[in-house]
């Protein structure tokens, strides 16, 4: 029987080597970035995808401009949706918000186990999570800024002269630093607490309850508790954290009453954005690549 050589062809289907620009780890934090904001508000996604964040924004939108139309009006301010009590006021929206955005930025790509990929190189696990939470800051600041903007124009225009438009800027500027504050502390814990499911429902609902059940636990030490306690109450609450550095840094509504424990409720905020950074990080480098 006759001996049969092993032979073999080589095929050109015209694959050429990449010559083009290679343009590294910068460029593509700043692509997931920019990917991840457009996400937040449904952008290169179907219309369902856009109903709810644009929804949330128009009622502040609409709100903002009732608050602005009533003040240029009657020249009366609502205490509740001055430029400062805007984020608190409208809280819960927020958090429903982040509810649905959230899982959004987290859960799917768990869910569809394509993390690998982001992480093949360059882009590093920790470039994704910091990317991710900076568009989670700034979509939500900007849903904040847009109405308190709104707000300014129909206090600044109302016919109050130069004096005027400067007191509403001078107005205007804590009550933006206030809703950057609240993105940023809201946004860490919002995805913290999405990174930790891959189904999108399990993840909004965790988002909600984690929120809903601090809140009470506040009112309750408010109601029973001794004076001191009451002042640090709201310390038990991711809501009264913000709202008691507000107050401490800005003035803002009477409630919650905090006494001279301003410092621990920045300090408490401070610690809470890093310590949700953290385990994120933390969260993402035990995920398999």
């Amino acid at each position: 029987m006759a001996d049969v050589a092993n032979t073999g062809t080589i095929h050109d289907i015209g694959y050429q080597r990449y010559t083009g620009q290679r343009l590294g780890r910068g460029h593509a934090v700043r692509s997931l970035y920019v990917y991840s904001f457009r996400t937040v508000f449904g952008m290169g996604r179907s219309a369902k995808a856009k109903i709810f964040p644009f929804s949330v924004a128009g009622i502040l939108l609409v709100i903002a401009v009732v608050a602005a139309a009533v003040k240029a009006q009657f020249k009366v301010e609502i205490p509740q949706l001055s430029y400062v009590d805007f984020p608190g006021t409208l809280s819960f929206l927020l958090v429903l918000l982040l509810a649905a955005v959230a899982p959004e930025l987290a859960s799917r790509d768990l869910r569809n186990k394509v993390l690998p990929l982001y992480f093949s190189r360059p882009i590093g696990r920790d470039d994704y999570v910091l990317a991710k939470l900076a568009a989670l800051v700034t979509a939500v600041s900007l849903i904040l800024a847009v109405p308190l903007f709104v707000m300014f124009l129909g206090g600044a225009f109302s016919g109050s002269g130069l004096s005027g438009a400067w007191g509403q800027f001078t107005d205007f500027l804590p009550g933006l630093l206030n809703a950057v504050i609240y993105a940023i502390v809201l946004s860490a814990v919002a995805l913290l607490i999405a990174s930790l499911s891959s189904r999108r429902t399990i993840a909004a609902g965790a988002v909600v309850a984690v929120f809903l059940v601090t809140t009470p636990i506040s009112g309750v030490l408010q109601v029973v508790g001794t004076e001191t306690m009451r002042q640090l109450a709201s310390l038990f609450s991711i809501t009264g954290i913000l709202s008691g550095l507000r107050n401490w840094l800005f003035g803002g509504s009477a409630e919650p009453a905090i006494g001279s424990f301003g410092p621990l409720y920045a300090g408490a905020a401070v610690v809470l954005v890093a310590l949700c950074t953290a385990l994120l990080v933390y969260r993402y480098r035990k995920v398999a690549s």
